[in-house]
């Protein structure tokens, strides 16, 4: 490789978004370049899904991200659906199967959702550029200046898709935003994002020993809900209700939980009253709940646990109440070790909305996780990938 190679573009990242830009450029004429220190392309979109790839959801709208301006993600989400990328899969004859709330998932393996994108990539004529460490970036006459350790491009376009501080252990850095400071941009707080909940220190061995126990419930905070599943775990809660909630979530905030939405629970303690009047409430309870969540409950209440039959109406009424707003402080998160996304991140405020072009410094774009754009669980961050990568694939 010679010293300075120039190029049309250079995109720092091959991710889902990165590799999404080099293909809509490369296929409107650009020379590409798609720089990335990983040996593979792709990595978060192999992992994900339970190695499958929830790569998009059909009730993907703007709705469903969370950013401090609300409206930045609209026109890409609009310009490239998710219909638009589920005909991509069609076309190249990729299995999919829909599971809960329209995700969507490969029937057989995420590589095949890679392999596409690849294949793409050079069909489109967009170099790859894997196992290179990027060691400084900066804006010449007519561009940018990208030193790597493989050598140095120029380019007209520097497109920064880098991703978040989520699963370090995948080798994500903060890079991303620290070019964005670099070139002048304002970065919001980050934080993890998608991420189960710790206990408490005083709840660590008691709640802890329910781990392996699941149930559908109706999880909120701070104004925002999700019905989804929840699982207890020895180090705190998870599942995708405890997940999404987790978005909201500050320290010190409770989660409230209605542990049985859906459920008659005073018809089924008034029915037992009268069929096992010497039954404990816990006992009766644990037909619905599970028995180790109903003990637990039970234990919780620090007082011996009625007979059925020596309960009144309020009194089950109340023992109700607490079932369906059952209040939690979590002790914290795991943080960005499990976490599946970065919320925060380069301030949309200077950007462009349809070209995720930096209104301070031109020809830089911003797209994917690096942003501060963040999805709700079920597919709805790789379609914002897809999007925002396609608006800058289609500007550069």
């Amino acid at each position: 490789m010679s010293a300075i190679t120039k190029t049309d573009v250079v995109v720092l990242g091959a991710g889902a978004a990165g590799m999404m830009c080099a293909i809509e450029a490369g296929q409107r004429g650009r020379s590409v370049v798609v720089i990335d220190h990983a040996k593979a392309p792709g990595e978060k979109i192999r992992i994900s899904g339970g190695g499958r790839c929830n790569f998009t959801n059909l009730h993907c709208t703007p709705k469903n991200f969370i950013s401090n301006n609300p409206h930045f993600a609209i026109s890409a989400l609009k310009s490239f659906t998710q219909h638009d990328f589920i005909d991509r899969v069609k076309t190249r004859g990729i299995a999919f199967h829909e599971k809960t709330l329209g995700q969507l998932f490969c029937d057989g393996s995420a590589r095949e959702i890679i392999a596409m994108l690849t294949s793409d990539m050079r069909e489109a004529g967009a170099r790859l550029e894997l196992a290179t460490d990027i060691t400084k970036v900066t804006q010449v006459d007519g561009g940018f200046e990208t030193r790597t350790s493989a050598g140095t491009w120029q380019s007209r376009s520097l497109v920064v898709a880098t991703g978040g501080k989520s699963i370090p252990k995948m080798g994500a850095t903060g890079l991303g935003y620290e070019l964005a400071r670099q070139f002048g941009h304002d970065v919001t707080e980050t934080r993890a994002g998608l991420v189960p909940f710790t206990w408490a220190s005083n709840m660590h061995e008691s709640w802890g020993s329910l781990s392996g126990v699941a149930l559908d419930v109706h999880a909120s905070c701070n104004g925002t809900a999700f019905d989804e599943a929840m699982l207890f775990t020895h180090r705190g809660l998870s599942g995708p209700a405890m997940l999404q909630v987790s978005s909201y979530w500050r320290e010190g905030d409770t989660v409230t939980i209605d542990l049985a939405p859906g459920l008659d629970l005073a018809s089924h303690i008034k029915a037992g009253r009268t069929t096992r009047p010497k039954a404990s409430v816990w006992t009766v309870l644990g037909d619905v709940l599970t028995k180790r969540l109903a003990q637990q409950l039970g234990s919780e209440a620090d007082t011996t646990p009625p007979r059925l039959a020596d309960l009144s109406n309020s009194a089950i009424e109340e023992i109700v109440a607490g079932i369906r707003n059952f209040g939690i402080v979590p002790g914290g998160t795991e943080g960005y070790r499990t976490a599946e996304v970065t919320l925060g991140g380069v301030d949309t405020n200077q950007l462009n909305q349809k070209t995720m072009e930096s209104r301070l410094v031109p020809g830089l774009h911003f797209i994917g996780e690096v942003m501060d754009v963040t999805g709700h669980l079920g597919g709805h961050n790789f379609q914002w990938a897809w999007s925002s990568g396609a608006a800058a694939g289609r500007s550069v």
